[in-house]
């Protein structure tokens, strides 16, 4: 998978070709993230074309409210493996900035889609918002699409248990400490685990990027392993995982509750 960064002002397209597009942070690449990578794969298929995701960096609300922006999920170079997985053939990471925050929606699409990287095809949802101040929405995107000359597909929502997947339900789901079950938020298995003390076990998601924040009051986790390494928020960095920490770590494949 190409991976390309910075701005888009400049066709990022392979020479002489276009692509199959869809746009999102992504963050965590739950269950409907994926099957918006899938669609987008598939599509590129049908139509004899490189698939390709153009997403952020940083995080919109990282930029906007850095102070109250919500933990991530994943780190780009996780996200970008798990795009890889998914048979995605490019990514655009297109740098956040107050450039790119004051782009006017008609812009956005002339520089990124239709110029930049020269959609054929473009995928986003209903609820796709786009331009300065989240001025562009879908009726728009449909009229620009029209006058570049790409197709436009709406993709439906995907839902787990009647629920919507989306970024906001696991971080909620974290946050309450409620992932157990066979069909969690995200779609995913449970990921690593600790016990705090005597209250409740807190099932983290295997998104191991996480751990910066996971480690904070806000979640009642008092340490996680991730990739191997321990951390904890007391700062310590050994400890008997079978041993009392104030509680056990648990780390997937490794027994649980």
């Amino acid at each position: 998978m190409q991976v390309t960064h910075g701005s888009t002002a400049g066709s990022t397209a392979p020479a002489g070709k276009r692509l199959a597009l869809t746009i999102g942070n992504f963050d965590g690449v739950h269950r409907g993230h994926q099957a918006m990578l899938e669609r987008t794969v598939a599509r590129a298929r049908e139509l004899r074309l490189e698939s390709c995701v153009l997403t952020f960096e940083p995080h919109p609300r990282e930029f906007f409210t850095p102070a109250t922006a919500p933990a991530r999920l994943t780190r780009l170079r996780e996200k970008l493996e798990l795009m890889a997985a998914a048979g995605v053939h490019r990514v655009h990471v297109a740098r956040f900035d107050a450039r790119l925050a004051a782009l006017e929606a008609g812009r956005f699409v002339d520089a990124y889609l239709a110029h930049g990287l020269r959609a054929a095809w473009l995928l986003v949802g209903r609820d796709f918002r786009f331009g300065a101040k989240r001025s562009g929405d879908y009726a728009l995107l449909e009229g620009l699409a029209a006058r570049h000359g790409f197709e436009l597909e709406a993709m439906p929502e995907v839902a787990l248990q009647g629920e919507r997947v989306s970024s906001s339900a696991v971080r909620a789901a974290l946050a309450a400490g409620d992932l157990a079950g066979d069909a969690p938020p995200d779609g995913r298995r449970p990921g690593p685990a600790a016990r705090v003390g005597a209250g409740p076990l807190r099932r983290v998601h295997d998104q191991p990027a996480a751990a910066d924040r996971l480690i904070s009051d806000a979640f009642g986790i008092d340490a996680v392993i991730v990739a191997g390494t321990l951390l904890r928020r007391d700062g310590k960095d050994t400890v008997d995982p079978d041993g009392p920490l104030p509680g056990r770590l648990l780390r997937h494949g490794h027994g649980g509750p």
